[in-house]
């Protein structure tokens, strides 16, 4: 399967946790075909449709896991890329990271200036940024963020990761050549 993350960097995978739900949808858009298919029996044309209509259902359901699956989040000589399948793609730029947690959260409301990209209501990683990142909806509306919410598969990794790339960005060596004289 091609993953969007051409240009190098590390990728971070979030799809891992959603398989179970994507299993779970998959097999119950089969059971409701079948189980319409029943019920239909007695009436040929929509009998020839249901299946057709199941096939798009499960065709559906696992689209939207492979979205997730191709669009890992990525860190860069440019920054961090969070995605959350095809919905959500915001570049955090490492000179904008104030810090970067590990914190299991339940999504619950969204509060103004804050990000949530969960994966089932949950986050794992937060970031506190020191200055405010833009994004947009998927209507393209603008929105001011200075904390972001995201989750990943391997979410130690991803904070550990994010404070060594923090620091190395901040201690980057002056091209300064020192004092004159």
């Amino acid at each position: 399967m091609r993953t969007n993350w051409a240009g190098g960097g590390r990728v971070f995978g979030y799809a891992r946790a959603r398989r179970a739900m994507v299993a779970g949808s998959a097999l119950a858009c089969v059971l409701e075909t079948l189980t319409m298919s029943v019920l239909l029996r007695d009436w040929p044309v929509l009998d020839d449709v249901v299946p057709v209509l199941g096939l798009c259902a499960v065709a559906s359901v696992a689209a939207l896991h492979a979205a997730a699956v191709a669009r890992p989040h990525r860190l860069d000589t440019q920054g961090l890329r969070l995605r959350r399948a095809a919905r959500a793609d915001v570049v955090v730029p490492l000179g904008h990271i104030a810090s970067a947690e590990r914190e299991l959260r339940v999504t619950r409301h969204r509060a103004d200036g804050e990000l949530d990209l969960p994966v089932g209501f949950r986050t794992s990683v937060t970031l506190q940024l020191a200055e405010p990142v833009t994004h947009f909806t998927l209507l393209g509306r603008q929105r001011q963020v200075d904390t972001v919410h995201f989750h990943a598969d391997d979410a130690d990794r991803v904070a550990e990761t994010l404070a060594e790339a923090i620091k190395r960005a901040r201690t980057v060596p002056s091209t300064s050549p020192g004092p004159p004289g």
